[in-house]
């Protein structure tokens, strides 16, 4: 993986932040890119070589230089209703995720990885996870060479932002048995762990779809297996 170049959407978030960390960490890409609506700032010197592409995601077609040339690509991009309204996470969770999908296809890129979420059905009578159904298998129908899907449960994390609903949450698994927490809910650097080595490993399927189980399983290892 060391001659080659990896995206990360969404590296603001709890789990684009972790996911950045263990690839800059484990040296694992020759060029490493943020595409996101602004300008992060880093204070470690690892993160002095990551390049950063700001996009406005209302016009990402003006942005299509930004997916050129990635092999692998991380959408770990995502919003709340209860922050942006319905209308506003449909835009980002589907539309902004599909366009972006779209464009990396477009730029070369060979395995996405969708971060969703348990439970997502684009069936379902409730919106969150009729979205993230919904653009699973619009993603699906792009036909990467390689299509990864992440469905964790509740992400156990501490959030910069204020979410009262997720704290309570978190604090409720833990205090679960971890037999029981394990199967609803997954430390954020186990998953970041998770979809590398998921990534590194060899596979010989177009498309596969991870559940909370099989994170906790692959992210089990404190580091990242080596291709």
């Amino acid at each position: 993986m060391q001659n080659k170049s990896v995206f990360i959407l969404g590296a603001s978030g709890e789990s684009g932040k972790v996911l950045l960390k263990e690839i800059l960490e484990q040296n694992l890409f020759a060029r490493v890119t943020l595409i996101g609506r602004r300008k992060l700032t880093f204070e470690e010197e690892a993160y002095k070589n990551v390049n950063q592409e700001v996009v406005d995601f209302e016009k990402l077609e003006d942005y299509a230089s930004a997916f050129q040339g990635h092999d692998v690509g991380f959408c770990c991009l995502g919003t709340t209703r209860s922050k942006a309204g319905a209308e506003g996470f449909v835009r980002v969770d589907r539309d902004y995720v599909l366009k972006s999908a779209e464009l990396a296809k477009s730029g070369g890129c060979k395995h996405f990885n969708l971060l969703s979420s348990k439970g997502a059905d684009k069936s379902s009578n409730f919106l969150y996870l009729q979205v993230k159904g919904e653009v699973e298998d619009r993603v699906g129908e792009l036909k990467f060479d390689r299509y990864s899907i992440f469905r964790p449960g509740v992400l156990l994390c501490n959030r910069q932002e204020s979410r009262p609903g997720e704290w309570l949450i978190r604090k409720f698994f833990g205090f679960l048995p971890d037999s029981w927490a394990s199967g609803h809910s997954v430390p954020v650097s186990t998953l970041a762990r998770a979809m590398l080595n998921n990534m590194v490993r060899p596979s010989d399927k177009q498309m596969e779809i991870l559940d909370n189980k099989a994170i906790h399983d692959l992210g089990k290892a404190h580091g990242v297996l080596k291709p």
